[in-house]
């Protein structure tokens, strides 16, 4: 008898590490593990008991170390993490994770530092798609030639932490002793975010466009899929240029002539991936069978499909929750 796959899940408290969860949960070939720093995150109790784990936090020193104890003392599989600053300390030890029997479900490394750094990634997509200008904040290239208004965000970082909008060269001016800031092209027309998948060979298998119709605490709680050839073909060209070889979050922006550029990448498993995997592009599957090596579609198409998001309860008695560390 074959043995079911068994999968952990890191980031189980987030939108994105629940998504995950529950499109696993609904393979009957898979046992799903959860993990958290945070005893009372909601992802762990979709999974039995026996199957929640508490992890350091990221950016702690024993959370890698934590990590692969736990995937070796459970005959982890497959690896999969969902938070921004887990994916480049996992990807570093991809191999020694491999070597005791656990297979990352995360890009390359080389990937992540383009895209977790702003200013790599602009420069990596320039010439394949429309990027807006952008220059680092203090240097002798970002000193003129801006039509104002221009944002201003950090060079690494995820989400709109830290972006603001910059109306003149005098405000331009009293921000210039600020570190790693980059300045950018402000982009007037409509955002929109585009879910990927790209199989081990680099091959773009999806590629769903959605509109954040309504946004919440930075995660989208209504939207809806879009069939646009141009959206799909343009992150499809950002996903070719940075490498990737799993699932990233392509955020575009229209231009003045309505032609869409590129915002960031997260290169991760987005928190609105339940719209994604309902318009039946079912993208945490598919990239767990593409790390097994198992076969994957060549593409897989999505239908257009709205949603809303509401709050849900999950009941437990005192005795079922983890204790602290």
């Amino acid at each position: 008898m074959t043995r079911t796959t068994r999968v952990l899940v890191t980031g189980a408290g987030g939108p994105a590490g629940v998504a995950v969860i529950r499109s696993l949960l609904r393979r009957g070939d898979v046992e799903v593990l959860a993990a958290d720093m945070d005893r009372w995150a909601s992802g762990l109790y979709l999974v039995p008991a026996d199957a929640r784990r508490l992890v350091p936090a990221g950016r702690a020193d024993d959370f890698v170390d934590t990590v692969r104890r736990a995937c070796a003392d459970d005959r982890v599989d497959v690896l999969i993490p969902t938070v921004d600053v887990e994916l480049p300390r996992l990807a570093a030890v991809r191999d020694e994770l491999a070597a005791a029997g656990t297979l990352l479900a995360a890009p390359s490394l080389r990937t992540l530092d383009t895209c977790l750094d702003k200013l790599a990634l602009a420069h990596a997509c320039t010439g394949a798609l429309r990027v807006p200008r952008t220059e680092l904040l203090g240097t002798p290239q970002a000193l003129s030639g801006w039509q104002f208004p221009v944002i201003v965000k950090p060079r690494r970082g995820a989400g709109s932490r830290g972006v603001r909008t910059v109306a003149s060269e005098r405000e331009l001016d009293a921000v210039h002793d600020e570190d790693d800031l980059l300045v950018q092209e402000l982009l007037p027309g409509q955002e929109y975010s585009v879910d990927v998948f790209a199989d081990s060979t680099g091959h773009v298998v999806a590629a769903v466009p959605r509109a954040r119709l309504r946004v919440d605490s930075g995660v989208a709680v209504a939207g809806v899929t879009l069939h646009d050839d141009e959206l799909v073909a343009t992150a499809a060209a950002v996903a070719r240029a940075v490498g990737l070889t799993s699932v990233a979050n392509v955020q575009l922006k229209r231009d003045a002539d309505g032609v869409p550029a590129l915002l960031e990448v997260n290169p991760r498993f987005p928190g609105a991936m339940p719209l994604t995997i309902a318009a039946g592009v079912d993208m945490p599957s598919l990239l767990l069978d593409d790390v097994l090596g198992r076969a994957v579609p060549r593409h897989v198409a999505h239908t257009e499909i709205a949603n809303v998001r509401y709050l849900e309860d999950v009941f437990l008695g005192v005795d079922e929750v983890l204790p602290a560390p």
